[in-house]
């Protein structure tokens, strides 16, 4: 975009010297004249550092025509906002409606009048200018929009994070669990994604909505007194059903930022469902609801199995981890009764990367 005061320029292509001499002289005054005596010449000017910001083009020249070289600037992403106005004897309607149609703005026939064609030029350059300005403003814009949404997606994310680190911060036995398990996640879902029974659910936006709830699957721990949370032995009945209520306390803490933000936001809903349901089983043995099957969410399903392989490989302060082998064995023996029977195939054929997660995520 020309900076306030910069005389536009104008790229003169005729064959003719006589023609290129005579509109130099009528524009010079009012702006920066380029002239090309070729079809070549011209489209080496437009495609140069410094393009010009009109061309007034003659049709009929040897080799490349003005169709030809209005056709060429047309084509080209970085020359296609460049207007032209055809100068030409041809004046039959069919030519000025080829011209046209090659996505000329103006069509002027010789012999040219020179205010007609001073206004003309004018008339144009306004347009260019105006259409510049507001391409520059939208590409500002979009910037913005752009810079505006990664900082609110920092924002999110470090705020999920420092939620789960609160779950972190009152149990010990978590470490880095809740890292692990959003990965474990995340791998099995995109295993999953083009399995019949879950495509039409596990789109990538949802994947990545999945990656970010998984931390606050336990949210509700910080609502279970630390006398059972930290228990190092075996809960009691008692104990257990308040142990079981952190499912609730973490939908109903979820559920009530999101009030605050006073608008729904897509990735809480599924924060909502695992907090909620990944202790469900799919045999209906499990908590709050005792759901069965297909009545059990999908992203808490994922966390049930993701949350138990961790819970099986990881000391807590009440047990000794187990090899990866063994948890394996366990989770297959749980098919169909505590997990959902196509995620733990789906699991004994990424084992192995559950394994490197685990590596790379180690507790200290």
């Amino acid at each position: 975009m020309k900076s306030l005061g910069e005389r536009a320029t104008i790229l003169v292509v005729d064959d003719t010297p006589e023609n290129l001499s005579f509109m130099s002289g009528l524009l010079k005054d009012f702006y920066r004249v380029k002239v090309a005596n070729n079809g070549e010449k011209a489209l080496a000017i437009v495609q140069s550092d410094n393009p010009p910001d009109l061309v007034l083009l003659d049709i009929m020249m040897p080799g490349i025509d003005g169709y030809d070289v209005c056709y060429s600037i047309k084509a080209s992403h970085r020359t296609a906002d460049i207007p032209i106005i055809f100068l030409t004897a041809k004046s039959e309607v069919e030519d000025e409606r080829k011209g046209l149609d090659l996505g000329a703005a103006d069509y002027i026939t010789k012999p040219v009048s020179p205010p007609i064609l001073l206004a003309r030029v004018k008339t144009q350059l306004a347009l260019k200018a105006s259409a510049d300005f507001l391409r520059d403003k939208n590409a500002f814009l979009e910037q913005e929009v752009f810079r505006r949404t990664q900082e609110n997606q920092a924002i999110q994310d470090v705020t999920i994070q420092l939620m789960a680190s609160l779950a972190e911060t009152r149990d010990n036995e978590t470490g880095n669990h809740i890292r692990r398990t959003q990965n474990y996640v995340k791998i099995l879902a995109e295993h999953l994604k083009d399995h019949p029974r879950f495509c039409y659910f596990l789109s990538d936006a949802i994947i990545q909505h999945l990656y970010k709830s998984a931390p606050l699957h336990d949210i509700g721990k910080v609502g279970i007194p630390d006398h059972i949370l930290l228990k190092p032995g075996r809960l009691t009945p008692e104990e257990f059903e308040i142990m079981k209520t952190h499912t609730t306390l973490g939908r109903d803490a979820i559920t009530q930022a999101e009030k605050s933000l006073g608008m729904t936001v897509d990735f809480l809903k599924l924060a909502k469902e695992i907090a909620y349901s990944h202790q469900e089983k799919w045999d209906g043995t499990g908590y709050p609801e005792g759901l069965t099957g297909d009545n059990i969410p999908i992203s808490a399903r994922l966390m049930a199995l993701a949350d138990v392989y961790d819970a099986l490989i990881s000391r807590r302060v009440y047990k000794e981890p187990i090899p990866h082998e063994e948890a394996v064995a366990i989770i297959q023996g749980q098919r169909g009764s505590h997990f959902d029977p196509d995620m733990v195939d789906a699991f004994l054929e990424i084992q192995s990367e559950f394994q490197a997660i685990a590596q790379r995520f180690v507790d200290p």
